[in-house]
């Protein structure tokens, strides 16, 4: 199938950010043997970042139930860190789609320098558009990315599409707890999401009418911030530190907008959680068997 054009006026932020602040995570996130872009998971046996950083693929395998011989859809798959994971720790197929060419570029690079090209394709393109036959993966895959939609309700239907009988989804997302909010933590809440070309959260009650609206079943939504807390924490932590240089860089053109906004929307992000304004959640359902 061909690759639908993207919808460029959206698209284009997301892009913008990511490319402008692939020197903010390389410096402050990622490593050579760990790719992701995702916040970690922390328990007892995983207590450094890098740990965390993979524990989070551990758990989101575990829960979607990802079995070796698979083909998996990783919807938003940034630089492809969960995809070459899941091809070489579950020796499963990925294709792994994300807006952003360069992540792209990033993605076979890797793959190749791990001998996994054979197992991984990555296509630029929208992860609500995308160009492959009904019926066609095992499980979607979602890391922290279904936030970037402008309409969530699209992914569901996709995904719903996309799926073989009996498939899963398993999905990291930031979930605000209600709409609306009163307006001064509305006002918080966008001014963090905004930052990080996200256009808005879904509530918990929302991402489940999507769900049972497009037929999915065994749905479970959990609330795992007391697991993410840590890196979320971490994350504010750099960046308040930082701060300072971001305010006298920004103003010169050092520092791109996109940037600038990357630093006091990290922020403003766990501002939000400490008022309550949202948790970080794991979504998984199922298409029915029967289905088409």
């Amino acid at each position: 199938m061909p690759t639908p054009p993207l919808q460029t006026t959206h698209f284009s932020d997301v892009i913008r950010y990511y490319d402008e602040t692939r020197f903010d995570y390389k410096v402050a996130w990622l490593n050579e043997d760990n790719q992701a872009v995702h916040f970690g998971f922390y328990d007892r046996n995983h207590r450094t970042h890098e740990q965390a950083l993979l524990n989070t693929n551990q758990i989101m395998a575990a829960l979607g139930k990802v079995e070796p011989g698979e083909h998996v859809l990783d919807a938003g798959c940034g630089n492809g860190g969960s995809s070459l994971w899941l091809a070489a720790q579950k020796s499963v197929r990925v294709t792994g789609i994300t807006p952003v060419a360069t992540q792209v570029a990033t993605a076979e690079k890797q793959a190749s320098e791990r001998r996994l090209a054979h197992l991984c394709q990555f296509i630029e393109g929208d992860y609500c558009q995308v160009p492959m036959e009904d019926n066609s993966v095992d499980t979607i895959w979602a890391c922290e990315s279904l936030c970037h939609a402008q309409n969530k309700a699209a992914f569901y239907r996709e995904a719903a599409r996309l799926l073989k009988p009996g498939g899963r989804i398993v999905i990291a997302e930031y979930i605000r707890y209600q709409r609306p909010l009163p307006d001064a933590q509305e006002k918080l809440l966008l001014d963090w999401v905004n930052r990080w070309a996200i256009p808005d959260l879904d509530s918990t009650h929302e991402h489940h009418a999507h769900l049972e609206s497009t037929g999915f079943e065994n749905i479970q939504i959990q609330d795992y911030t007391r697991y993410t807390f840590i890196s979320l924490k971490n994350l504010y932590l750099i960046s308040r530190r930082w701060l300072w240089a971001n305010y006298l860089l920004h103003p010169i053109g050092i520092r791109t907008r996109a940037q600038h906004n990357n630093i006091l929307g990290s922020i403003r992000q766990f501002q939000a959680l400490r008022q309550g304004l949202w948790y970080y959640g794991l979504i998984t359902a199922q298409k029915p068997f029967g289905s088409h």
